[in-house]
């Protein structure tokens, strides 16, 4: 366990692959710099991997202090062994006192396996973290300014809030899109730290034969238009509409959590707590009742649309239109009208 270091620095752990950093390590960058700023630290990235300290400047840019880049060639490919050591030393020599991961299959792979060999707690898939006193309810002492790691649980049922008092660094793995990409700052400036740290065949168990990888699918953060279905679609056949109104608007499309469980659609367009955070310039409920853990995935849409035959539902809470109506029945009519309407020339 590393002692408790007030003066700790808040870190972010640059994922990348290929040589490309991955976006939930840009998103951290900026709730790495809200959180230092509150406890009055430094923000820094550790950055690990081959050839790649020519990614630093744009951690650097997206808000932290200083990157601490180590450079070796069985670093290029990301294996958990050799990428906790790295984390693992960097952790003992510097005393961080929160260290942030994102919450991706790598990110999932390694934040434990560098927490356990720290000896520190850590909370997974967090939707959103603070800084605040906290009381121990036991004890009664106060204890200033911890990281508050906020995370769906039971199922998406409940908001849990976790802290640790001693147990430090602080550590938790963040789900992707919850923390919003700020603008790069070019002007930023900052350090770029070299920390070597010998990486030996042991510390390779396994060996690379071949590699493929999988292009996404899915991309539902980057659609500037979503149209999502619930469990009031009814049935698979009935969700086929969610798949045309979206094509006849060239949208993307997502689905709640009661259509993925229904068999509706694949797990992949989830959307809401237990699915991706999605900020759309518009979003087109369907048959969706909007209970919190679907909305805390969407309501930061710029326009919402909501279609519900429920004049109670929560969807219309944060929707900037509503459709009263069997969603089955008034998609169909939406497409209609968007088929019919005149195509605009310039002229």
């Amino acid at each position: 366990m590393i002692r408790v270091n007030r003066e700790g620095e808040v870190w972010v752990f640059a994922e990348q692959e290929g040589g490309v950093l991955n976006e939930v390590a840009l998103e951290l960058c900026g709730k790495a710099r809200e959180l230092a700023d509150e406890l009055g630290v430094p923000a820094a990235a550790v950055l690990p991997g081959n050839n790649v300290s020519g990614l630093a400047r744009r951690l650097i840019a997206q808000g932290v202090d200083r990157v601490y880049v180590t450079n070796h060639p069985r670093l290029a490919h990301f294996q958990t062994n050799s990428y906790a050591k790295v984390l693992v030393e960097l952790i003992k020599k510097h005393e961080p006192q929160i260290v942030l991961f994102g919450a991706t299959h790598l990110g999932r792979d390694l934040a434990p396996r560098v927490a356990s060999q720290v000896r520190a707690g850590m909370t997974a898939d967090c939707t959103d973290l603070q800084i605040r006193d906290v009381t121990d309810p036991k004890t009664k002492q106060v204890h200033e300014k911890l990281l508050l790691q906020i995370r769906p649980a039971f199922g998406g049922n409940i908001v849990a809030t976790i802290v640790n008092y001693d147990w430090w660094p602080q550590m938790a793995t963040v789900r992707e899109g919850v923390m919003p990409l700020r603008d790069p700052d070019s002007s930023r400036t900052g350090e770029v730290l070299d920390e070597p740290v010998e990486i030996t065949a042991a510390d390779m168990p396994l060996k690379l034969v071949e590699r493929h990888v999988e292009p996404r699918t899915v991309n539902l953060k980057g659609a500037r238009v979503i149209v999502a279905g619930g469990g009031g679609m009814g049935n698979r056949e009935n969700f086929r509409q969610i798949h045309d109104l979206a094509g006849a608007i060239g949208g993307a499309v997502g689905a709640s959590r009661a259509a993925v469980d229904g068999g509706f659609i694949g797990k992949e367009h989830q959307i809401g707590q237990t699915g991706t955070t999605v900020r759309p310039a518009l979003y087109i409920a369907c048959g969706i009742s909007g209970q919190v853990q679907h909305r805390a995935g969407m309501e930061e849409s710029a326009k919402v649309i909501a279609i519900n035959n429920d004049p109670e539902a929560p969807i219309f809470s944060v929707a900037s239109y509503g459709i009263l109506g069997d969603a089955a029945q008034v998609i169909p009519m939406l497409i209609k009208t968007l088929r019919e309407r005149p195509v605009q020339t310039n002229s």
